[in-house]
């Protein structure tokens, strides 16, 4: 993963806003068809979010960055005329679903359905603020955050949208209709909690 200064300051990708709630808006109408139309706008976003957290796999894993934004499509596709709100709100809600394809992925691959193995990821920068990166599987760090839900579902939340949806502090705020300063408090705690659970040391 790149560091935070490369990306987390930068919104998530390069899609026209105005473009996607427009669409979104479209969707929420009841217009199936806009969804159809809205991916193509977003594809390149959900392309670099999904390459973000598969960059440090290993070279023979059978998932692939197209295959991650193909399964979020599947997902989301059931969700096409839900009301959604705007850009930001479209983009907190795949990062879920990114989360959920992944773990499905590893948990599958972990049970020998697809090659046996866990998918692994860098706990770099994005989670344990400037400390030299470690590799963690992502089962791991499902369950650490299922854990981090039970004490603060807040937490959970900002760790989907910035981790999983590579979304600004900014664009996490107003997704969860909460102020900056709390977005960055609460980023804070929950790095320091995954830090604790998921230290290899």
């Amino acid at each position: 993963m790149e560091s935070p200064q490369a990306h987390s300051e930068a919104r998530p990708g390069s899609s026209t806003g105005g473009d996607v709630t427009r669409l979104l808006s479209h969707c929420s109408s009841g217009d199936r068809s806009a969804f159809d139309r809205l991916i193509p706008v977003v594809y390149e976003d959900l392309r670099r979010i999904a390459h973000r957290r598969l960059a440090s796999e290993r070279q023979d894993h059978t998932l692939n960055t197209t295959a991650v934004v193909h399964e979020a499509y599947l997902h989301l596709i059931n969700q096409a005329t839900a009301t959604w709100q705007d850009r930001v709100h479209f983009f907190a809600v795949a990062a879920r679903v990114i989360r959920n394809v992944l773990i499905d992925y590893a948990r599958a691959r972990a049970t020998g359905k697809r090659g046996g193995g866990a998918l692994r990821i860098p706990l770099s920068e994005d989670l344990d603020g400037g400390r030299e990166p470690d590799t963690i599987e992502f089962l791991a760090l499902d369950e650490a955050l299922t854990e981090l839900r039970s004490l603060d579902p807040r937490l959970e939340r900002i760790v989907e949208c910035r981790f999983f949806g590579g979304m600004t502090m900014k664009d996490t705020a107003e997704a969860l209709e909460i102020s900056l300063r709390t977005v960055e408090r609460d980023w804070t705690r929950a790095k320091a909690y995954l830090y604790r659970s998921l230290d290899p040391r």
